[in-house]
């Protein structure tokens, strides 16, 4: 795949765990627009595969230290991507609970990213980018062997130089790195959280359907559909185009 990476920093992520919970390990690869490539990774003696997922992506941010250049995220964990763009905006509003009202699993680590992501984003853009796990892509295979490496207490040789001494073909990118909708078995049948109507740029929230099939039915170009949770509905209207934010006003 070709791409301009110039003034754009990639980070590769990637977490492992044997148990889960059990001895975990985290991967991280920074590649600076400079040419400048730098691995990271750690261990941890009892913890998840979605803790391992997060600390990556932590660790990483962290080493950034608000860098002035665009990022690409890019990982395998769909947890992480949906937590950060999508989920943790209900979460918050309800006091870190998720929408069945209990405590958000691991709130420290979320509170943790939120932070680093929010302070960021006050110097560059940042992009969240899926890539399908074990699928050949040389970033993602490298942060896995990593992760992989320190879950087993091995000692891993993490690389810190020029791209052009870096074996990795880093900016090997597979042409689709959009995230994939959540899986339809998931939400049949569920209870309506809410219905969402979107008719002439204005969006609603409803708590039946025949009040919602009111404000949509022939309308031309109306959205509308049903939500299972707060995080369902940020599912949907990203899938219209719209912000998470556009909620908050509703």
């Amino acid at each position: 795949m070709s791409l301009d990476f110039t003034n754009k920093v990639l980070l590769f992520t990637d977490g492992a765990c044997t148990g889960n919970p059990g001895p975990g390990g985290y991967g991280s690869i920074l590649v600076l627009p400079d040419g400048h490539v730098k691995e990271l990774g750690g261990y941890r003696a009892s913890t998840t595969n979605n803790r391992m997922e997060l600390q990556a992506v932590i660790e990483g941010f962290i080493e950034l230290d608000c860098i002035t250049q665009d990022i690409w995220v890019l990982t395998d964990s769909t947890y992480v991507i949906r937590g950060i763009t999508q989920w943790i905006f209900g979460w918050k509003k309800r006091g870190w609970k998720n929408s069945e009202g209990d405590s958000v699993s691991n709130q420290d680590l979320w509170q943790k990213l939120d932070d680093l992501v929010s302070a960021q984003k006050r110097f560059s853009k940042i992009d969240w980018k899926y890539l399908r796990g074990h699928s050949g892509t040389p970033g993602n295979e490298r942060c896995d062997e990593i992760a992989v490496g320190f879950t087993k207490k091995k000692s891993v040789d993490l690389f810190e130089g020029s791209l052009l001494e870096y074996p990795v073909a880093i900016h090997d990118l597979p042409d689709d790195m959009n995230l994939p909708p959540p899986s339809s078995g998931e939400k049949k049948n569920k209870k309506a959280h809410s219905y969402l109507s979107y008719v002439n740029g204005t969006l609603k929230r409803h708590s039946t359907w025949p009040e919602c099939e009111a404000e949509v039915k022939g309308r031309p170009g109306a959205k509308f559909k049903k939500s299972i949770s707060a995080e369902n509905e940020i599912e949907i209207i990203t899938a219209w185009g719209l912000s998470a934010d556009e909620l908050h006003k509703i």
